[in-house]
């Protein structure tokens, strides 16, 4: 049985108290106070400074964007590129009204030509060193300043071909940190502050929701997408987003390599014999393997993967790969995977 995370209901044990996580919700901005420019910010080892609020942001990443659109920032964005999937659905009217310059990758004159006075990226493989947008010296050339998503640049080497390869395990208060210095940067540190709280009340209450389960230990392997249905998988390294839901919720990543998204043959990751797949569902088709449909006819047919335990067992979840990202979403993936595994009753 082949079941959408998002769809599942039901939750089992009790609910952690928040009481106990007001140390984790206050920051150096705690009191909300005012942002007093000219503001100064060390970003992923750069120096930016900001004289006033950002008018005209690009944001390239959909993590990014969904974060300026969660502090109430839609009049500030000026364009967006580099989607997964749908906005997160409470702003889809706020979305249509923001220009897409690219579904993926946007060119270095596209962004330029938004008259941008903030370009904030969600990855450094976008806006970074080798950035395949550009990099921040180019924008810094033209006085545009750049902001980059800690969550891709703390512990993490990108200076590779691929995804990258975390040095420590990725935790959310990397996505809390970018929240509150967006919020400090366009002024709305209350916002800011009070999107943090929310998301780690409700990551508490997932938490809580498979608790009387005891998972622990339960092997798991996170499936994103491929560049050819059957060839290696990209599936989720033991640092990222997704390896963060898992021992979040006790389970064990079956893949121990420190790259974010290594890219593994069926045969090896049949050997890894994981008793949960995770499937990320997404709209984006830059690889035949986007389609959630697509790896379910796959993983039923394909002599290899059929025989993986998750499959033979069907124990496996569809979930928006947009969650499985260092992103706010990362909570709705915990919440989703949380509900998978309790509709589907794993085994102890």
């Amino acid at each position: 049985m082949f079941l959408p995370a998002g769809a599942l209901s039901g939750r089992t044990g009790r609910f952690l108290s928040i009481a106990g996580l007001v140390g984790l919700m206050l920051s150096p901005v705690q009191a909300a106070e005012p942002t007093n420019y000219p503001l100064t910010l060390r970003n992923c080892g750069r120096e930016v400074t900001f004289a006033r609020p950002p008018q005209r942001t690009v944001s390239i990443g959909q993590g990014t964007t969904e974060i300026l659109l969660s502090l109430g920032l839609t009049d500030h964005i000026a364009g967006t590129a580099v989607w997964v999937g749908r906005v997160l659905p409470q702003f889809a009217v706020e979305n249509r009204r923001i220009p897409r310059l690219a579904d993926n990758d946007p060119s270095f004159e596209s962004v330029v030509g938004q008259a941008p006075d903030l370009v904030a990226a969600q990855l450094e493989w976008h806006v970074g060193s080798h950035g395949r947008v550009g990099r921040r010296e180019q924008f810094a050339d033209l006085g545009i300043p750049t902001y980059v998503s800690p969550a891709d640049c703390t512990a993490k080497d990108n200076t590779g071909t691929g995804d990258g390869a975390r040095r420590q395990p990725f935790g959310m208060e990397l996505i809390y940190q970018e929240i509150r210095e967006l919020a400090a940067i366009f002024d709305v540190a209350a916002r800011g502050e009070a999107l943090v709280s929310q998301l780690v009340e409700r990551e508490a209450k997932a938490v809580a929701a498979v608790a009387a389960i005891k998972a622990d230990g339960l092997p798991a392997l996170f499936w994103f997408s491929s560049r050819e249905v059957k060839g290696d998988a990209f599936v989720a390294g033991r640092n990222g987003g997704a390896a963060y839901i898992m021992r979040r919720l006790g389970l064990r990543n079956v893949i121990e390599t420190d790259e974010e998204w290594p890219t593994i043959a069926w045969e090896t990751l049949v050997a890894t014999d994981p008793a949960l797949l995770v499937l990320g569902s997404m709209e984006r088709r830059r690889f035949p393997a986007d389609d959630v449909a697509v790896k379910r006819r796959f993983l039923e047919t394909d002599p290899v993967a059929s025989q993986m335990r998750a499959v033979r067992q069907q124990r496996v979840i569809a979930l928006d790969a947009q969650s499985m990202n260092p992103t706010i979403r990362t909570i709705d993936g915990i919440e989703a995977v949380a509900r998978g595994i309790t509709a589907l009753a794993m085994p102890r």
